[in-house]
């Protein structure tokens, strides 16, 4: 009898649990999560060291994001990238609930991030490792990752909410990333990782460019369509002030 797919406990999209998990990893701790507390004010995004050089984000998934996403990914073909010239290393996600883990990671090797992994760490080895690899490979590789896998439920008590392994209603979590001038889109229920256009090398990840084409693109689909559901979680990764 096939065993049943794995399950895990949601992570809260926040700088506690989020260093946490990077350092169990092995991140450098040079680099730390801050609370992104506004998109447009200047005085709330102060006390963010800058250049910011990932985002990881919780959006509510709305009827418009849904259409919008369908429509981008309908005349896509699976993800076929592999080995050492690819612009990110992009994970499908197969284990429930993974999602938050996911985007870290997705932060974390990928862009100017990569610079700052431990050597010998856990998330070395899994860089690594995926670079060579297909996407069902990669999915599997995390899969089966005891180190993934235990950073994760190391993760799992933080937070002020009381963990469940039921599903988060309706919320997804995206890594914005910027590598090799681009800004990257990064969520492993897509069919790959999205480029979402050229930046300058000036243009951080929170600079007006790059939310327009990525994280405020989202947030203006609902506004559009006349819906009310603006909730969002957003931290930063950058150098320790």
């Amino acid at each position: 009898m096939e065993s049943k797919p794995k399950k895990w406990v949601m992570l809260e999209n926040n700088p506690e649990v989020m260093n946490q998990l990077a350092a169990k990893l092995g991140l450098s701790s040079e680099l730390t999560f801050y609370d992104v507390w506004s998109l447009d004010e200047p005085e709330l995004l102060a006390h963010i060291p800058r250049p910011a050089i990932a985002l990881l984000v919780i959006l509510p998934f709305t009827p418009a994001w849904g259409r919008d996403r369908r429509a981008e990914d309908a005349e896509k073909s699976d993800y076929e990238g592999s080995g050492p010239d690819e612009p990110v290393i992009w994970f499908k996600q197969t284990i429930g609930n993974a999602c938050g883990s996911i985007g870290l990671l997705h932060c974390a090797i990928n862009g100017e991030a990569a610079n700052f992994i431990q050597p010998g760490s856990d998330l070395e080895q899994i860089r690594r490792d995926a670079i060579p690899l297909k996407m069902k490979e990669r999915a599997d590789l995390l899969y089966n990752s005891m180190p993934f896998e235990e950073a994760h439920k190391s993760c799992v008590q933080l937070g002020d909410t009381v963990p469940t392994s039921e599903e988060h209603a309706g919320q997804h979590f995206v890594a914005f990333v910027k590598a090799g001038g681009h800004l990257w889109e990064l969520e492993g229920d897509r069919k790959g990782p999205l480029d979402r256009g050229a930046l300058g090398d000036d243009e951080d990840i929170l600079s007006p460019k790059a939310l327009d084409l990525g994280f405020r693109r989202v947030i203006k689909l609902e506004q559009e369509a006349g819906g009310t559901d603006l909730r969002f979680s957003c931290i930063a990764l950058s150098r320790k002030a």
